[in-house]
């Protein structure tokens, strides 16, 4: 792939977009993923209700959409996260760091409301090289 080109990355083994964005793009040397919500990507709805079945599912939703550009969690250098409840922190990263044990940079941020009153949501931008 070229650096001036892009490659849009799509997996059923991970939530479809809900809105008008992609799962994940390739660009540049890196993957720019979307956020993920704990969506079952069977179901297609949200199954769990526990902080950390939500992040489990998060996490697992991230894996595919990585393992679909061809890397892994150890490629990944930058995650955004965002909370509903900035309480679930402690559990949150308790899950959180089975999957990222290359602790990326990272920005953990509590907001109002995530879509479908979700309580956790993350996105990642990994490194191909």
């Amino acid at each position: 792939m070229s650096e001036h080109t892009i490659e849009y990355i799509v997996t059923d083994k991970a939530p479809a977009a809900i809105g008008p964005y992609s799962q994940a793009i390739k660009a540049g040397g890196f993957l720019y993923a979307s956020g993920q919500i704990p969506i079952n990507p069977v179901t297609g709805q949200i199954d769990t209700t526990t902080i950390e079945d939500q992040t489990e599912r998060v996490c697992q939703n991230i894996g595919e959409i990585l393992k679909a550009a061809g890397t892994d969690y150890e490629h990944v250098i930058k995650t955004t996260c965002f909370l509903a409840e900035m309480g679930d922190f402690a559990a949150f990263n308790g899950v959180y760091e089975k999957y990222f044990t290359g602790k990326p940079a990272r920005s953990c941020v509590a907001v109002k409301k995530l879509p479908k009153d979700v309580l956790c949501e993350v996105e990642v931008v990994a490194y191909l090289g």
